[in-house]
């Protein structure tokens, strides 16, 4: 359980702001959150000292005090709900030591935000080669975050640059593919992404551009039956409920203005399919979303930047636009 204690004061309920990777850029570019005026106050998870320090070292002017439910937020302070590390952090030095502070972070903020005390939760980036290297078993934040909420199907969609671009399929081989995409999959993921566009993103009737698997779309079936056998049928079922779809459409000439503008968000099959487009329209800037969850949650579209660590340089402007997207989202 989280120990945020019962909320009494009359500002709505605040983001959790996970501060990641104690050895990478997170806690510096939590620590520059206060610099800023949000439209919904904000509570980091971490060290007190480790963000504090990261704030002295990267020159962000910030006072770093304790969390305390009661108490509002006041422009230059950045509240920290304080979860000691397990060990000292070095920047850019990793440590298996500190990998189940790093999961603490998440378990507080999942069950601050299950509990209502927290409206939602934006994650920092963390190491998962250094989590598995402690003895867990961790293939990421998606993952992680729906077995701890308990939810059966969750699909990762990506913001940025004008794009919304969700995923059918995440990090598998690109040979396991085809095989992946299964009708039950496939019509799973379209109904989540649906009902999370309504839902969280206020968009009433969304219409949702879904790429083909081959080149061209199959070609009719010369280049590959997936869209005959699997995508055209679920998005026929699914159209006769009312739902809007375009597709299957060829990858190479979906992702051009003239297409992009008659849709609000695109399903790419598979990770590299859509997201260079994505990434090339905004990286710095995107944000990865969590679809199907019962609570909100972005993060940032980078990793941990241990070379960056410690040393001011981070760019924070990913992580401002998920706490943009967060709030807006926690307001839907």
């Amino acid at each position: 359980m989280s120990n945020t204690g019962s909320k009494s004061r009359s500002e709505p309920a605040p983001l959790a702001v996970t501060s990641g990777e104690p050895a990478g850029i997170g806690p510096e570019l939590c620590a520059r959150l206060a610099g800023r005026t949000w439209p919904r106050p904000l509570v980091v998870l971490g060290d007190l000292d480790l963000i504090e320090e990261r704030a002295d070292r990267s020159g962000a002017d910030v006072v770093v005090r304790e969390y305390l439910p009661d108490v509002p937020p006041q422009a230059g302070m950045l509240d920290v709900l304080h979860c000691p590390l397990a060990a000292p952090a070095q920047p850019g030095v990793l440590d298996p030591a500190n990998a189940r502070y790093v999961l603490d972070l998440l378990d507080r903020a999942i069950a601050g935000c299950l509990a209502g005390d927290f409206a939602g939760m934006v994650t920092a980036p963390v190491h998962k080669g250094v989590i598995c290297d402690a003895g867990v078993a961790f293939s990421g934040h998606t993952e992680y975050l729906a077995e701890k909420t308990g939810t059966p199907r969750v699909v990762m969609m990506l913001v940025g640059g004008g794009l919304r671009v969700a995923l059918a399929t995440t990090h598998l081989p690109l040979s396991a593919v085809p095989a992946a995409i299964t009708p039950a999959l496939l019509e799973e993921t379209l109904r989540i992404l649906h009902r999370d566009l309504v839902t969280r993103f206020g968009l009433p009737s969304p219409r949702i551009l879904v790429a083909g698997l081959n080149p061209h779309a199959g070609e009719g079936g010369h280049m590959g039956r997936e869209e005959i056998d699997v995508i055209i049928p679920v998005l026929e079922r699914l159209r006769a409920e009312g739902m809007q779809f375009l597709g299957p459409l060829p990858a190479d000439t979906l992702f051009v203005p003239h297409s992009l503008e008659k849709g609000d968000a695109v399903l790419a099959m598979y990770h590299d399919q859509g997201l260079p487009v994505l990434k090339h329209a905004s990286f710095g800037g995107g944000i990865n979303v969590t679809l199907g969850l019962p609570i909100v949650r972005t993060s940032v579209d980078h990793g941990t930047a241990l070379d960056l660590a410690g040393s001011g340089r981070a760019d924070p402007g990913s992580l401002y636009a998920a706490v943009e997207l967060a709030a807006r989202m926690a307001r839907s």
